[in-house]
Protein backbone atom coordinates (compact mmCIF):
# COMPACT_ATOMS: atom_id res chain seq x y z
CA UNK A 1 0.00 0.00 0.00
CA UNK A 2 2.85 2.39 0.79
CA UNK A 3 3.90 2.13 -2.87
CA UNK A 4 0.51 3.68 -3.76
CA UNK A 5 -0.11 1.08 -6.46
CA UNK A 6 -3.87 0.39 -6.48
CA UNK A 7 -3.70 -2.21 -9.26
CA UNK A 8 -1.01 -4.30 -7.60
CA UNK A 9 -2.67 -3.92 -4.22
CA UNK A 10 -6.05 -5.20 -5.45
CA UNK A 11 -4.46 -8.32 -6.98
CA UNK A 12 -3.56 -9.79 -3.58
CA UNK A 13 -7.17 -9.60 -2.35
CA UNK A 14 -10.16 -11.88 -2.99
CA UNK A 15 -12.78 -10.34 -5.27
CA UNK A 16 -15.21 -9.84 -2.36
CA UNK A 17 -12.58 -8.86 0.24
CA UNK A 18 -13.30 -6.25 2.88
CA UNK A 19 -11.06 -4.13 5.09
CA UNK A 20 -12.04 -2.61 8.42
CA UNK A 21 -9.47 0.16 8.89
CA UNK A 22 -9.74 0.90 11.67
CA UNK A 23 -12.23 -1.52 13.18
CA UNK A 24 -15.42 0.41 13.94
CA UNK A 25 -15.48 2.34 10.65
CA UNK A 26 -17.57 1.13 7.72
CA UNK A 27 -15.73 -1.53 5.72
CA UNK A 28 -13.81 -0.83 2.53
CA UNK A 29 -14.84 -3.16 -0.29
CA UNK A 30 -11.49 -3.68 -2.02
CA UNK A 31 -12.76 -4.29 -5.56
CA UNK A 32 -15.24 -1.38 -5.47
CA UNK A 33 -13.49 1.22 -3.31
CA UNK A 34 -9.75 0.90 -4.01
CA UNK A 35 -9.44 3.80 -6.49
CA UNK A 36 -11.36 6.13 -4.17
CA UNK A 37 -9.32 4.94 -1.17
CA UNK A 38 -5.97 5.56 -2.91
CA UNK A 39 -7.23 8.89 -4.23
CA UNK A 40 -7.96 10.06 -0.70
CA UNK A 41 -4.57 8.88 0.55
CA UNK A 42 -2.64 10.59 -2.24
CA UNK A 43 -4.58 13.85 -1.82
CA UNK A 44 -3.75 14.05 1.89
CA UNK A 45 -0.27 12.48 2.27
CA UNK A 46 3.13 13.29 0.76
CA UNK A 47 4.58 10.06 2.10
CA UNK A 48 3.18 6.97 3.75
CA UNK A 49 5.54 4.32 5.13
CA UNK A 50 4.53 1.17 7.00
CA UNK A 51 7.01 -1.16 8.66
CA UNK A 52 6.09 -4.59 9.93
CA UNK A 53 7.45 -5.10 13.42
CA UNK A 54 6.16 -8.61 14.13
CA UNK A 55 4.18 -11.18 12.16
CA UNK A 56 2.30 -14.08 13.71
CA UNK A 57 0.87 -16.77 11.41
CA UNK A 58 -1.65 -19.44 12.39
CA UNK A 59 -3.67 -21.53 9.95
CA UNK A 60 -5.27 -19.29 7.32
CA UNK A 61 -4.65 -16.12 9.26
CA UNK A 62 -1.95 -13.74 10.33
CA UNK A 63 -1.60 -10.86 12.76
CA UNK A 64 0.87 -8.10 11.99
CA UNK A 65 2.11 -5.51 14.47
CA UNK A 66 3.07 -2.46 12.46
CA UNK A 67 4.29 1.10 12.69
CA UNK A 68 3.24 3.80 10.23
CA UNK A 69 5.03 7.08 9.55
CA UNK A 70 3.16 9.65 7.48
CA UNK A 71 3.85 13.12 6.17
CA UNK A 72 0.81 15.20 5.27
CA UNK A 73 0.59 17.74 2.45
CA UNK A 74 0.49 20.48 5.13
CA UNK A 75 4.02 19.50 6.23
CA UNK A 76 3.02 17.87 9.51
CA UNK A 77 4.20 14.36 10.37
CA UNK A 78 2.80 11.66 12.61
CA UNK A 79 3.47 8.10 13.68
CA UNK A 80 0.90 5.45 14.54
CA UNK A 81 1.13 1.86 15.68
CA UNK A 82 -1.38 -0.91 15.32
CA UNK A 83 -2.19 -4.51 14.70
CA UNK A 84 -3.87 -5.86 11.58
CA UNK A 85 -5.42 -9.32 11.46
CA UNK A 86 -5.59 -10.97 8.04
CA UNK A 87 -7.87 -13.81 6.97
CA UNK A 88 -6.60 -15.69 3.91
CA UNK A 89 -8.95 -17.74 1.71
CA UNK A 90 -8.24 -21.17 0.19
CA UNK A 91 -6.92 -19.50 -3.00
CA UNK A 92 -4.22 -17.69 -1.01
CA UNK A 93 -5.90 -14.28 -1.37
CA UNK A 94 -6.68 -11.89 1.47
CA UNK A 95 -10.36 -12.22 2.34
CA UNK A 96 -10.62 -9.80 5.26
CA UNK A 97 -8.45 -7.36 7.20
CA UNK A 98 -9.25 -6.05 10.66
CA UNK A 99 -6.95 -3.17 11.66
CA UNK A 100 -6.76 -1.97 15.25
CA UNK A 101 -5.24 1.46 15.74
CA UNK A 102 -6.12 5.01 16.79
CA UNK A 103 -6.80 6.88 13.55
CA UNK A 104 -8.32 9.88 15.37
CA UNK A 105 -5.13 10.43 17.36
CA UNK A 106 -2.97 10.38 14.23
CA UNK A 107 -5.28 12.72 12.32
CA UNK A 108 -5.30 15.17 15.25
CA UNK A 109 -1.48 15.29 15.13
CA UNK A 110 -1.56 15.96 11.40
CA UNK A 111 -4.14 18.73 11.67
CA UNK A 112 -2.37 20.41 14.58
Amino acid sequence: MAAMNPGGWVEIFAEDAVIYDPVGKPPINVSEDSEKFFGLLSSFFNSFDISQEQIFIAGNGAAVKWRMQVSAKNGREATAEGISVFEINDDGKIQQVLSYWNEAEMMAKLKG
